[in-house]
């Protein structure tokens, strides 16, 4: 091959990922939550059709990769990208690109997951993109504990959700329960002439506005719950879900708070799971709970990634 080591090393991190027994490369366009206009999709078929192989092909993370481009024309590509306010990039050990479900529309969404992913987006993948991390940082958001783009599997993983009280007072004992038809955790029974909330309830909120009595709510607080430290791939690690429900305006400065975290006490190439599974999730929690890592941010920021010794 005429493309060497370092050809295809200072192009990897704009975005650019060599195509396998080729001299191509894939170019790497971040969407904000996998959320593409008509308009970003006719520029994505340009720019496949004037300077790659004319295919687009979308990520697990919902990116839009372009294969087929040339070493050469990897500047022109660029800039042509760049001018339609869609830059190549979304690799390196930095916050990766954020990803979401359908949330927004989907009748079981709890929260609106692409305006949160927008807000993600903003604050840390452009906000901090000079920031280097131990190791990637991915974020997810999903809307419900369906679990579509498996939030426990990422380094952040938001689940939508609603919090509600339970009545009992109001609860008749029905013969034939309205919640307990609905629900799809099966976590709702009636006993002994009452309606029986277990533990497997996953707060999905399709219970919400079923008791025609009251029991369980008419209307309930859409929130969410936050998983750390999951990874998919050569190591497997479920997120370890906090303690806690938050609202959507507390959760870009619980994300912050993590990877302040993560930068400090993360050895280079760690992932934030084994960095919990080291030092111990009662660590980080009881950092989260107080407002000291943000007001040492820039000091955080500023250091060094730590080497093993």
């Amino acid at each position: 091959m005429s493309i060497t080591k370092d050809d295809i090393a200072s192009v990897k991190g704009r975005g650019f990922l060599l195509n396998r027994g080729t001299e191509c490369f894939s170019g790497r366009v971040v969407a904000v939550g996998g959320n593409y206009t008509a308009e970003s999709m006719r520029v994505l078929g340009e720019c496949a059709e004037r300077f790659g192989s004319g295919k687009v092909i979308v990520t697990s993370r919902l990116c839009a990769e372009i294969p087929g481009i040339p070493f050469e024309r990897i500047p022109e590509a660029e800039a042509f990208m760049e001018s339609h306010g869609m830059p190549f990039g979304g690799t390196g050990a930095k916050v990766r690109p954020i990803t979401a479900c359908k949330g927004t529309t989907c009748v079981y969404g709890n929260i609106d997951t692409h305006g949160l992913a927008q807000i993600i987006h903003d604050r840390f993948y452009i906000g901090m993109r000079d920031v280097k991390l131990p190791h990637k940082f991915k974020i997810g958001v999903g809307g419900c504990p369906n679990s579509c783009m498996k939030p426990s599997l990422n380094d952040v993983g938001i689940e939508g959700c609603r919090s509600f009280v339970f009545d009992a007072d109001k609860c008749r004992g029905c013969g034939k329960c309205a919640v307990e038809a609905a629900c799809p955790s099966h976590a709702v029974h009636v006993t002994d002439g009452k309606a029986v909330r277990s533990s497997d309830c996953t707060n999905c909120g399709v219970c919400i506005g079923k008791c025609p009595f009251g029991a369980f709510p008419a209307e309930a607080q859409s929130v969410c719950r936050i998983y750390v430290g999951g990874t998919w791939g050569k190591k497997q690690r479920m997120g370890t879900l906090l303690s806690g429900f938050y609202t959507e305006e507390e959760i870009p400065v619980m994300i912050e708070k993590v990877m302040l975290w993560y930068k400090e006490n993360g050895f280079a190439k760690e992932r934030l799971g084994a960095v919990i599974d080291r030092i111990g999730v009662e660590s980080l929690e009881a950092a989260l709970a107080s407002d000291d890592l943000l007001n040492r941010r820039e000091e955080i920021l500023a250091a060094d990634l730590k080497e093993r010794t």
